[in-house]
């Protein structure tokens, strides 16, 4: 089981690298995200730090449903989604090799954006350092979801526009959980229940996904 996921993660991060759309088009675009809120907000840098995670992980939506489009389009253009069904790969295997390259992919991003925030948006450097793991729990939950909502929106004709409409709905407690806990390490305010939060999230979308992706793929 392990070794399927580790194979399906590298494929995907194999095409990743070759293409180098995630370093050349999803990152910059991020960054640019988050400087056109920065000059939004203005120019007063205790209003920016208050409004920082927020705006960070609405960056972070947008860049994900970016990654999680390209993947859905790579799947439908190349058929690796029938490829796979002829080789007889464990769906749970397919479904979590996938959620893990795309966890990697959001991860390098994040943190990049996160480096961002402690400079454009006047984001305390201790808060972003001690934010960086909940930043990696919630872009677990975001992967797996990504991974479950883009392949329910690949089956249909207008998946670029049914993917958003799906996935941000699902994305809402990661949003508001990651935003949360991402203000309380700002203003040394109560952590663990966002934490908890995003932990059961992260669990219930690993669950559902490894129990219905091998229903979805066959649809």
């Amino acid at each position: 089981m392990i070794r399927l996921v580790l194979l399906v993660a590298q494929k995907d991060l194999l095409i990743e690298r070759r293409s180098r759309v995630l370093l050349w088009q999803v990152a910059p675009f991020g960054l640019m995200t988050l400087v056109l809120c920065g000059l939004a907000v203005g120019p007063n840098a205790s209003t920016q730090a208050k409004l920082a995670p927020g705006l960070f992980y609405i960056v972070m939506m947008l860049v994900a449903l970016l990654v999680i489009n390209r993947t859905s389009q790579l799947e439908s253009s190349r058929g690796t989604a029938t490829s796979v069904q002829m080789l007889g790969i464990d769906p749970g295997a397919v479904f979590l090799g996938k959620g893990l390259a795309m966890f990697i992919q959001l991860s390098i991003v994040g943190t990049a954006l996160l480096a961002g925030s402690t400079v454009l948006l006047h984001v305390p450097l201790h808060a972003g350092i001690l934010t960086l793991p909940v930043l990696l729990l919630a872009t677990a939950t975001l992967s797996l979801a990504g991974v479950l909502y883009g392949r329910i929106a690949a089956s249909s004709a207008n998946a670029g526009t049914l993917l958003p409409a799906l996935a941000l709905p699902a994305f809402a407690p990661v949003l508001i959980a990651g935003e949360r806990a991402f203000s309380s390490l700002i203003t040394a305010g109560p952590l663990a229940r966002w934490v908890w939060l995003l932990g059961i999230a992260l669990g219930a979308y690993a669950c559902v996904g490894l129990l219905l992706y091998g229903a979805l793929e066959e649809s």
